[in-house]
């Protein structure tokens, strides 16, 4: 289990407040990470039943980004914004997380292409057992200002 980063979560992934579903990181190698999110009772989206299932798309996103974010780290350069274009085959086993579940979040890198482009294996664990997969594509262009203001070549 090689880990390259002992700050705060919060400093890998541009999310803030109450929109920071992931709590640490967990693991960090070549080829994934692995965070842990808790459950928490005044947790955003949170419902009388638990935490909705849908949300393990956003969970695996916020890892996804915690991946980014050591990768730029560890080039001396800023966390970036990054995108998330489409999850194929999001399969979940539960339709709810329940409130105090310590759920871990791992992103494999599947393929990460020179312009911004990337692919991973996403999985949710809870106590052991998968509960969640799902494969996320990202897009991080190289400025992101730029192309936020629609110049798509700069």
């Amino acid at each position: 289990m090689a880990r390259s980063y002992e700050g705060h979560i919060s400093n890998l992934v541009p999310h803030r407040g109450p929109m920071l579903l992931i709590d640490r990181l967990l693991e960090d190698t070549p080829e994934l990470v692995r965070v842990e999110s808790i459950v928490k009772p005044d947790q955003l989206f949170l419902t009388p039943e638990g935490l909705p299932a849908w949300v393990g798309i956003e969970l695996m996103a916020q890892t996804v980004a915690s991946w980014a974010g050591l990768r730029a780290l560890a080039k001396h350069e800023p966390v970036k914004l990054g995108f998330l274009l489409g999850t194929r085959r999001y399969e979940c086993a539960r339709p709810f997380f329940p409130v105090g579940s310590r759920l871990e979040i791992e992103a494999r890198e599947e393929m990460v292409g020179e312009n911004g482009l990337a692919v991973f294996a996403c999985r949710l664990t809870l106590k052991h057992e998968l509960i969640a997969t799902a494969q996320l594509n990202a897009f991080q262009p190289p400025n992101v200002e730029e192309y936020l203001r629609g110049n798509t070549h700069g």
